[in-house]
């Protein structure tokens, strides 16, 4: 039987399903990913699912959600790394589905299923299924919400309010109360451009509103408890701290306005260049797309759907202002992009556009491609002459097998390679790139050094003052002791430190008895510049932390 170009489809979104699926195995990403994953661990070996603890301390950062969703998924499964990062790629799985349904009743079929493909093909996408943090259960959270908005007031079905609204809650319960804007964007710009007013002013907003209040409150309860009925309790360096409060202001609007605990910088102009790279191989048509939308939409505001970018682009409009900023915060709202992208793409008609979008697309292709080959250069990741000439060989298969089929379909000769070079270039991330970078990660290998050369179960400990190792924390097989020198609070010796060299000499100076054990390479992974990157100059930004025993404070 010959492939067909819409088989073809299917097969690239099986294809990109499954890479987002290839980082399950990798050691968890330092520091968020491994600060959520101990988090969650905390609340199992605790029995305590309403408290959260980081560092050895009270923790108020994040809401429950996620921690309860992983939470449950160690408790079945156990302490592991696939059973942290599971819950979350089934979670964008959910979203992708989300995006299909949503697509399909907003535009046809194929739409829905080119903006799968987009979605599970871009690029912060596919990263952020390896370095899992709370964006994952957002983007399936957050298109779903509107979804089922959008079904309550096309069906006047009671159960699609209530659906959508625990959705919504969800992710407030994910992320704070900013969760809200992208949701309520879409189905207000919706309503307010077309000036459907009976809808604006509907019943179903208040009932919305109360059902979201009702659905969050194991939230409000469990911060209530941990923090606003303990104001001696000592957080952010102050006591009289109220969670609640947090929750509500200063975990999102305090770090817009910088008024907050957690304060950053900001540049108006880091997300427009931020989703050069995040949504490639598709960066440069969404910019496309996103103009030609708006300027149809200004001519026809009444023969458009202004879902998907009032809810994206408000937001992004929002986060462009804030001061608190990072790469993927809009991840969130990728389903919406992907949409934008697929009907501007299948909207296409004359001849010289798609002379244009293909020459686009394959230039991004290539540069992709001469990225991956780049990278292998001058990384040079040991051991992998094997993986590197199958990627190679697939992803010349590949590129013959698409050129056989779309032959006469130039368009779509185009935008199916660059779907598969970027699947191909980030498998050889997965498994090529990311498995030596992170034995640059020296928690998680001394955790696992320790859980092999520590058969007496030593006590393990780690300096309070110095940055905290939460990958140690996690895969240590044996309870971490926060270690406070200022206090005096010691485990009994002898006991295992981990420690950096520095902190390391300042106690020698102090008289303790300490007898090196091991070294481990350090680098911040998630964090990488081109002296890294190069193999001839890595040594000179590697830095090491040590385990040290300690005989005698």
């Amino acid at each position: 039987m010959r492939l067909s170009s819409t088989r073809l489809l299917y097969l690239l979104i099986i294809f990109a399903a499954l890479l987002n699926a290839s980082g399950l195995f990798l050691t968890i990403l330092g520091p968020d990913g491994s600060l959520y994953a101990s988090i969650a661990k905390n609340m199992v070996l605790r029995s305590d699912y309403i408290q959260l603890f980081g560092e050895g301390r009270e923790w108020l950062d994040k809401p429950h959600f996620p921690f309860w969703v992983t939470a449950f998924f160690f408790r079945c499964f156990g302490f592991s790394t696939w059973a942290y990062k599971l819950p979350a790629l089934l979670f964008l799985y959910a979203a992708a589905v989300y995006t299909y349904l949503f697509a399909r009743r907003l535009y046809n079929r194929e739409t829905a299923l080119w903006s799968v493909l987009i979605l599970l093909s871009a690029e912060h996408i596919v990263v952020s299924s390896n370095d899992v943090r709370a964006e994952p259960y957002l983007t399936a959270l957050i298109v779903g919400s509107v979804y089922h908005f959008y079904r309550s007031m096309t069906e006047k079905k009671f159960l699609q309010l209530v659906l959508a609204s625990l959705l919504a809650a969800c992710a407030v319960m994910t992320k704070g109360m900013m969760a809200l804007v992208p949701i309520g964007g879409a189905v207000a710009g919706e309503l307010l451009i077309k000036k459907r007013w009976k809808e604006i002013f509907h019943l179903r907003w208040l009932i919305a509103g109360l059902l979201v209040f009702l659905f969050i409150i194991p939230e409000l309860a469990s911060l209530y408890y941990q923090f606003d009925a303990h104001p001696e309790k000592i957080v952010f360096g102050r006591t009289g701290v109220s969670g609640i409060r947090f929750f509500f202001w200063d975990s999102q609007f305090g770090r817009f306005f910088n008024t907050g605990p957690i304060k950053g910088k900001g540049d108006p102009f880091f997300f427009l260049h931020t989703l050069l790279w995040a949504f490639l191989p598709w960066s440069v048509l969404l910019y496309v797309a996103l103009g030609q939308f708006i300027r149809r939409g200004w001519r026809e505001p009444q023969r458009v759907e202004w879902y998907c970018i009032t809810g994206s682009m408000l937001l992004f409009l929002l986060f462009s202002a804030s001061r608190f900023q990072l790469p993927h915060y809009l991840n969130i709202v990728f389903p919406f992009f992907a949409i934008l992208t697929a009907q501007y793409l299948l909207g296409l008609k004359s001849r010289r556009a798609e002379r244009r979008t293909s020459a686009v697309q394959s230039a991004l292709a290539v540069l992709l491609s001469v990225g991956a080959v780049a990278l292998f250069v001058f990384y040079q990741p040991p051991d992998t002459f094997i993986v590197i000439v199958t990627l190679i060989a697939g992803l010349l298969t590949g590129i013959m097998l698409i050129s056989n089929v779309t032959k006469d379909l130039p368009l779509q000769r185009a935008l199916f390679q660059s779907a598969w070079v970027s699947v191909v270039v980030n498998l050889f991330l997965n498994i090529a790139f990311y498995p030596p970078l992170l034995t640059y990660q020296s928690g998680s290998e001394a955790a696992f050094w320790i859980n092999k050369n520590n058969p007496q179960k030593l006590p393990v400990a780690q300096l309070v003052h110095q940055q905290y190792a939460f990958a140690l924390d996690f895969y240590l097989d044996q309870p971490l002791y926060t270690l406070d020198t200022v206090h005096k609070k010691y485990p009994p010796t002898p006991y295992l430190l981990y420690i950096h060299p520095s902190a390391r000499e300042v106690l020698l100076q102090k008289g303790w008895q300490l007898q090196p054990m091991k070294s481990f390479a350090y680098f911040s992974v998630t964090k990488l510049k081109g002296s890294f990157i190069n193999n001839r100059t890595r040594s000179e930004v590697v830095s090491a932390y040590e385990l040290v025993l300690v005989q005698k404070d």
